[in-house]
């Protein structure tokens, strides 16, 4: 693991790696930016804080639905930062990006699933998510922010929808 400390000029000694993330994450970028430390859960649940327990909710169910499915960490770039990806054997069926005291979720669906969710019993708020996405060939693709644990049953709902398409 890489890691080089200095002293700032009133004298205090600071991790570099750990400060330029901190200031990355300023601009809404990743939580966890630097290429050579992948993220463990302790990481994990200091950056999404009180959220952690929906975030291991969501991992739990996609595996209770879907046993064989394959969770990984995805760097992606400096930009974004990593990401968790939750796969079945040939597609991702969750992406959770983990932000500063949030996180994301983003999906990617076809028409199919697309239809089904707009005219499901989600939230009008996630319907006009969906709505405005970009529409490329690999289908749409949505990403909805999670501060609190308002959407944790669409969150549950858009999991099922695109393990049956």
């Amino acid at each position: 693991m890489f890691s080089d400390t200095s002293k700032s000029e009133s004298g205090h000694v600071f991790d570099i790696p750990l400060y330029v993330d901190r200031l990355m994450r300023a601009n809404n970028s990743g939580a966890f930016l630097i290429i050579n430390i992948t993220p463990d859960d302790f990481m994990l649940r200091s950056a999404v804080s009180d959220l952690y327990p929906l975030w291991a909710e969501f991992r739990s169910y996609v595996f209770e639905k879907y046993p064989d499915a394959m969770a990984e960490w995805n760097y992606p770039g400096q930009k974004y930062g990593w990401n968790f990806r939750i796969k079945d054997k040939k597609r991702t069926i969750i992406y959770m990006l983990p932000r500063d005291q949030y996180f994301l979720v983003a999906f990617v669906f076809g028409e199919k699933a697309t239809t089904d969710a707009l005219e499901s019993d989600i939230s009008p708020g996630i319907k006009s998510i969906i709505e405005s996405a970009r529409v490329y060939a690999e289908g749409r693709g949505f990403r909805i922010e999670l501060k609190n644990k308002e959407y944790e049953m669409d969150i549950k709902k858009l999991i099922d929808l695109k393990l049956k398409y």
